[in-house]
């Protein structure tokens, strides 16, 4: 599953223009054209990374920014803002609201591949590791592409749940304590409560339905079976 990009912009021609750049280098993308749109696309798209058209005539990166790391908590989420000429005085309330990285326009459309290919790496992938085939049962994994199969049909999974699953494959039979989950799947210094892990081994546990291969330990965490499913 290729990684997806929001762009958020209400010009047509710009997001044209990013969306092929992106998707030749491999990204997939979704536009949203306001401040609400942009909540919407990412709590239902679950994106790995948002990118916002900043104009003169609009201040609504500045706002989009300052929601998605305010209230909805997702620090982790990778926001960079494309600067045009005269919207310069934006920098400011960028930085104020948390913006990771501005580029002011025109740049070369190579620097924001770099940038996202070196901020995904390490979110996707926080603790490394290799890029081995992985499998368990009819489960197979393909980390260096970001593949799954179940008994035969791709899976579509989140980054998140992506991350859970590897470890659990790196690790069958074996107990995850909800902390080790957290370690493999969030960036470091991120908080996450049990609940959440909870929610997102069940959001995992969907996917692979009804072939469900993960074991619920009381007061131990989540393990993987090695079965055939």
């Amino acid at each position: 599953m290729k990684p997806l990009i929001l762009i958020c912009s209400q010009d047509a021609e710009f997001y044209l223009f990013f969306s092929h750049v992106l998707e030749v280098d491999g990204f997939a993308t979704v536009l949203a054209g306001g401040v609400e749109d942009a909540i919407r696309q990412t709590t239902e798209c679950e994106p790995q990374a948002v990118v916002l058209d900043c104009q003169p005539a609009t201040a609504t990166g500045p706002g989009i920014c300052a929601r998605l790391k305010g209230e909805m908590q997702t620090d982790a989420l990778p926001v960079i803002a494309l600067i045009a000429s005269g919207a310069e005085h934006q920098q400011l309330d960028l930085l104020k609201a948390g913006i990771d990285e501005t580029f002011l326009r025109p740049f070369a459309p190579a620097k924001l591949l770099a940038y996202l290919g070196g901020k995904l790496r390490t979110r996707l992938f926080p603790n490394g590791g290799n890029d081995e085939a992985l499998s368990c049962g009819q489960l197979h994994m393909e980390p260096r592409s970001r593949r799954v199969h179940c008994s035969g049909q791709q899976l579509h999974l989140g980054p998140l749940e992506f991350n859970m699953l590897r470890h659990l494959m790196e690790n069958p039979g074996k107990v995850c304590s909800r902390d080790e989950l957290v370690s493999a799947a969030w960036p470091a210094k991120i908080y996450v409560g049990p609940r959440t892990v909870d929610v997102h081994v069940s959001r995992l546990r969907k996917a692979l339905s009804p072939h469900s291969v993960i074991r619920t330990i009381r007061s131990g965490g989540y393990a993987l079976e090695e079965q055939e499913i």
